[in-house]
């Protein structure tokens, strides 16, 4: 994996997951490239994912994950047909949210960078809306990925 670079000079965070997908035609706007919305939907099924493999509980009736804030910085316009990859990474932990950041690039290059930001997402009770603790689950799989550094060159 390598790891995703937080602007420009800045330092670079360890890799959550590398998740391969297609663009789709229907993501196309009327300009014959990717709509701006798509790329948000990118990074949500690229979470899911990353989400899917955590081992141990981070979801059930007593605390759900919610997207509480979501950042794009479009970098390149996208066309169809395309293969890209979204990268993620944790950028920041607190008690009861991560921030994930995310770069969505060329699926072989990653050099080409089409989008990059961050979304935070935070745990709740689902009866009370409430703020609950971060998962153990997902405090382990995020400072694991911290701790590792798992990087490779770009």
């Amino acid at each position: 994996m390598s790891a995703i670079d937080e602007g420009i000079g800045a330092v670079a965070l360890p890799l959550l997951a590398r998740v391969p997908m297609a663009v789709r035609w229907g993501d196309l706007d009327a300009f014959n490239h990717v709509n701006n919305a798509a790329f948000l939907v990118y990074a949500q099924e690229a979470r899911l994912a990353w989400l899917a493999g955590v081992e141990g509980a981070w979801f059930d009736e007593t605390m759900m994950p919610v997207v509480a804030a979501a950042q794009v910085n479009y970098r390149r316009q996208l066309a169809w047909p395309a293969r890209i990859a979204v990268e993620l990474a944790t950028k920041r932990m607190g008690n009861s949210s991560v921030t994930i950041a995310h770069r969505i690039v060329d699926e072989h290059d990653a050099t080409v960078v089409y989008a990059d930001g961050e979304v935070v997402m935070v745990w709740i009770d689902p009866a009370s809306g409430r703020s609950v603790p971060l998962p153990p689950a997902i405090r382990a799989a995020c400072q694991s990925s911290l701790e590792s550094g798992a990087t490779t060159s770009k």
